[in-house]
């Protein structure tokens, strides 16, 4: 970390495990561990839209406090949507309970491309809030920033929404190279700001999320997708931030996720974390990869899977535990809780 890191976060093992340094225990964050599986979250987000939420400093402060006061975690979410930088340079778009981020207009042609404006500060200055906010009262315990991947949010644009197939955005990868690549630029700036803003205002951590870069073959990645996952997690190489790069059903995908320049990648519950940890290589922490569907199991089966991944991690470089996808909407807060204090406890023995 740089010297003008605070202190009080210098020593967090979630940060030396991210540098693949010694800890006194494995650090544990949820991903999706700040929202709709806490009954606080939606009381307290009734009658407000997703984007709206995200604009409101305070909320998103009490949104993104809540599973850290509850689950004791050892480090907080900002609370927010990957399409969140996206709405805040103009584009018609809005996040559908239910459903996802829809798109009123697909960007599918060059014209369209111009209503891909690039990303300054400007854009969100409640997001530079937000973190001056949750820095200020997490103390001890670091802030992760966060922001979708060039693919992921390309995906959205050209399919105006959510897709299982991903047809119209791999025929236009396929189709129109140079399309393609010119909007996955234009995004790359985009998130690597968003990254940047964040880190500037606080946050000591970064994750990109590319969601849905399963669906690529190994070489499709490489040659479409990789160089802006490169480009954006660049924007941030020189500002002494540990880099999380997480995408689901990315097995194939990990060690050129992990070349793509994040200090962590993380896996998903396909894979497990010493074949993750060969394929990556050496120098880089893992992070994962519990099955969310675990959640729902008798507690002794949960207590196994935990300890087995817990065990496991003491193999590879560094650990972060998390699941290997998002909190489902369903579980039961108490058994984060129960995983979060199981994790602590036999990791430090």
């Amino acid at each position: 970390m740089p010297s003008s890191a605070p202190a009080r976060t210098r020593a967090s093992d979630l940060l030396r495990a991210a540098r693949c340094e010694p800890v006194t225990r494995t650090p544990v964050w949820f991903m999706r561990q700040a929202g709709r599986s806490l009954p606080e979250y939606r009381a307290l987000r009734a009658g407000t839209a997703m984007l709206q939420a995200c604009t409101r400093p305070e909320l998103v402060t009490e949104i993104t406090m809540q599973p850290v006061r509850r689950h004791g975690v050892d480090a907080a979410i900002l609370f927010s949507d990957i399409v969140v930088p996206l709405a805040a340079v103009g584009l018609d778009l809005e996040v559908v309970a239910g459903v996802g981020p829809v798109v009123a207009r697909p960007v599918r042609t060059r014209a369209d491309l111009d209503r891909v404006p690039e990303l300054t500060g400007e854009h969100v200055p409640y997001i530079t809030e937000a973190v001056r906010l949750l820095v200020a009262e997490l103390g001890d315990t670091p802030l992760i920033g966060f922001a979708g991947a060039p693919f992921t949010l390309a995906s959205y644009l050209v399919e105006g929404g959510p897709s299982r197939s991903h047809v119209r955005t791999k025929a236009l990868m396929h189709g129109d190279p140079g399309l393609w690549h010119a909007l996955c630029d234009r995004l790359a700036q985009v998130s690597g700001e968003f990254l940047r803003v964040q880190v500037q205002a606080g946050a000591r951590v970064v994750q990109l999320f590319d969601s849905w870069v399963g669906a690529l073959s190994r070489s499709d990645y490489a040659r479409f997708v990789q160089p802006h996952s490169a480009r954006t997690l660049a924007a941030v190489a020189g500002l002494g931030v540990p880099r999380i790069h997480f995408g689901v059903g990315t097995g194939e995908l990990l060690a050129l996720m992990g070349a793509a320049g994040a200090e962590v990648v993380g896996v998903d519950y396909r894979v497990s974390l010493t074949d993750a940890s060969e394929r990556i290589g050496p120098g880089h922490a893992v992070q994962g990869n519990l099955d969310p569907a675990l959640l729902f199991a008798p507690w002794e089966v949960l207590r196994e899977a935990v300890v087995d991944i817990v065990e496991e991690g003491r193999h590879v470089p560094g650990h972060i535990f998390n699941l290997g996808h998002g909190v489902p909407p369903d579980v039961d807060p108490d058994v984060l809780t129960r995983v979060t204090e199981l994790v602590h406890d036999v990791s430090a023995r």
